[in-house]
């Protein structure tokens, strides 16, 4: 496993972020948090955990500058920018694609809350690089007229109690055009603190990406 702390040039910030490479790794996950949020994120940490074990490189970064944080914990100036966060993660993307040791990597994104949002409009802007997304109790309603233009198969996994989510993800699932799954864990929250409903998470989130993603090197 190779693990280092990067650097991701967006616009005129520097954004942070740890970037981990399991031997013969040939796809990477870039995960797009939600507000209030940033790369230290343990439930994102837990499930980027189990797509490492999958063979899966795995992107944490935090979408906004320690600054611009500390400004949205106060005026929440930024925690619903959707095309910032959306650039800036379309940025990563890019950023991937020119880093060496993962040109040649497809793509995949898991978002969470508004994080699903950016990551559904990056997966629009950059159809060629990414090959599949997953949502965490996200708001995909706010990726508004970016749905129909996702290519990516896109899994939507929502919390079963949690009723508004769920209804803006079948609204946003109707404009879909791509292939795509909703699944509702039970017993799970908004999120899910539930005992077992994080880890249901992750195991789907594998699951899918194992389908859209090659996981390793040939031999």
């Amino acid at each position: 496993m190779q693990t280092r702390d990067v650097s991701i040039p967006s616009g005129d910030v520097l954004l942070q972020g740890m970037l981990a490479m399991p031997e013969k790794s040939r796809a990477v996950v870039a995960f797009a948090h939600g507000s209030g949020s940033s790369r230290f994120s343990h439930r994102n940490q837990e499930v980027a955990a189990v797509l490492r074990q999958a063979g899966l490189a795995t992107l944490l970064f935090d979408l906004l500058t320690a600054d611009e944080n500390d400004q949205d914990v106060e005026t929440g100036l930024y925690r619903f920018d959707i095309p910032l966060l959306a650039r800036r993660l379309t940025d990563a993307i890019d950023w991937l694609a020119a880093l060496p040791a993962t040109a040649a990597f497809d793509v995949g994104l898991f978002g969470a809350s508004t994080g699903a949002a950016a990551a559904l409009i990056a997966a629009a802007a950059r159809p060629a690089r990414v090959r599949a997304v997953v949502s965490r109790g996200g708001r995909p309603d706010l990726a508004d007229d970016a749905l129909p233009r996702v290519r990516a198969p896109a899994l939507l996994i929502v919390g079963a109690l949690d009723r508004q989510v769920i209804e803006l993800n079948e609204a946003a699932a109707l404009r879909l055009a791509c292939e795509h799954q909703m699944i509702l864990v039970p017993a799970a929250t908004h999120l899910f603190e539930e005992p077992g409903t994080l880890e249901e998470v992750a195991r789907l989130a594998a699951a899918w990406f194992s389908i859209h993603l090659p996981q390793q090197a040939s031999p």
